[in-house]
């Protein structure tokens, strides 16, 4: 499926003033930037940026600032300084976004040269969509591109508010996510199996449906296969379970079964007695759950039903783990399917942001993979069939 707004191969940019909105929210402990996969990914647009001699203004947001002004902790200087070094430009970085130091380092700022500009969530405005911050950052530039997935599905002042004000068009990863994400469902190479996890139905419900309607096969695990035990009617003890949407589970099962979409739930289970880095699991069936346990991940006998399927694929779409794969012990059935996936070099597999591509990263298989989504909340609105605000922003092609 062809994206259909505008990138930054139909505009002149030589000479102008480009606004970019990154991607840039990193993991940053004691200074230091621990996974570099996003400022990987902005790489090719920056680059094509530069070499076309562009003024490159780069804005993005870290963390979860309160939104009162500066808080070294979630500062975008150690990112830049990454940048610089994974990118081999001179880049600068100004402590400021909407204030008079900021426009000055854009005033200053040279053909093929690139700023970066201070967080943008340290104004609490930025959330919001306040019209002055959207104004304040289009002055800075001639052009706005959008090249942050991540965040293309919030109506937020840098993703949509520049566009309002400046000619707006996509980023090469920006369009290289919308692309994959939608061409999945359009024609999927078959048998395609879809396998979500995550903790609860009502999060993944729109995922689910839709999901229901184009895969052959469909995987669940995680906390969320517990409502559908309940829909079964098995005990789930002290598991995390969602009763009020029992009903719902149900009628998903039921349009899987009148559709002959595969509908595979796990059928043993690791269960513990309590939440907790010491807790050790035990291997029991799924409608054999006791009533003082919880379960923590998938069963052996159910990693080899997921692995059968996995390796008959022609296409994956993987969103979600197995099971609390953050502990050690309870990480075996989410290794497995990653495991799975990457051994089945015919599929074509797609990581769809979030948990699972930290799981992928942890497991050392993200680059038997063909596709991992840099954006949790917009691949899930994109597979939903959602239009997402900072995509719509765009000028069509």
């Amino acid at each position: 499926m062809a994206f259909t707004k505008k990138t930054v191969r139909d505009i002149d940019v030589d000479g102008k003033r480009v606004l970019e909105r990154v991607d840039f929210n990193v993991p940053i402990k004691d200074g230091v930037v621990g996974d570099t996969t996003r400022i990987k990914a902005a790489l090719p647009t920056i680059k094509y940026l530069v070499e076309h001699n562009a003024r490159v203004i780069l804005m993005s947001h870290l963390g979860r600032p309160d939104g009162t002004g500066y808080q070294a902790e979630f500062s975008l200087k150690p990112v830049a300084e990454k940048l610089a070094e994974m990118s081999g430009y001179d880049v600068t970085f100004v402590e400021d976004t909407y204030g008079e130091k900021a426009k000055a380092a854009v005033d200053a700022l040279q053909p093929g040269k690139i700023l970066v500009l201070e967080n943008v969530r340290f104004d609490k405005r930025e959330k919001k969509n306040d019209p002055e911050i959207a104004k304040t950052l289009a002055s800075y530039g001639d052009v706005f591109v959008l090249d942050a997935f991540g965040t293309a599905h919030r109506a937020q002042g840098s993703v949509v508010g520049p566009a309002a004000y400046i000619p707006a068009v996509a980023g090469f990863l920006l369009e290289k996510e919308v692309d994959t994400l939608t061409g999945i469902f359009a024609d999927p190479k078959r048998p395609f199996v879809a396998i979500v996890g995550g903790s609860k139905v009502s999060s993944k419900i729109g995922v689910l449906d839709h999901l229901i309607d184009s895969a052959d096969t469909l995987i669940i695990g995680g906390g969320m296969a517990y409502t559908f035990f309940l829909a079964k009617g098995y005990k789930v003890g002290t598991s995390l379970q969602e009763p009020d949407w029992v009903d719902r589970a149900k009628e998903m099962m039921d349009k899987a079964e009148k559709k002959g979409v595969k509908f595979l739930l796990p059928i043993d289970n690791i269960v513990a007695d309590h939440f907790g880095e010491d807790a050790t699991g035990e291997v029991v069936d799924s409608d054999k759950i006791p009533d003082d346990r919880m379960g923590m991940d998938i069963g052996p006998k159910t990693e080899k039903l997921y692995a059968d399927a996995i390796a008959a694929s022609k296409t994956v779409f993987w969103n979600g783990p197995m099971g609390v794969f953050e502990m050690d012990q309870f990480a075996h059935g989410t290794q497995a399917v990653a495991e799975a996936v990457a051994d089945n070099a015919e599929c074509t597999s797609i990581i769809g942001g979030g948990d699972s591509v930290a799981a992928v990263n942890k497991f050392g298989l993200a680059d038997k993979m063909s596709w991992i989504s840099t954006g949790g909340g917009a691949s899930m609105e994109l597979v939903e069939g959602k239009a997402l605000p900072g995509v719509e922003a765009l000028l069509d092609a």
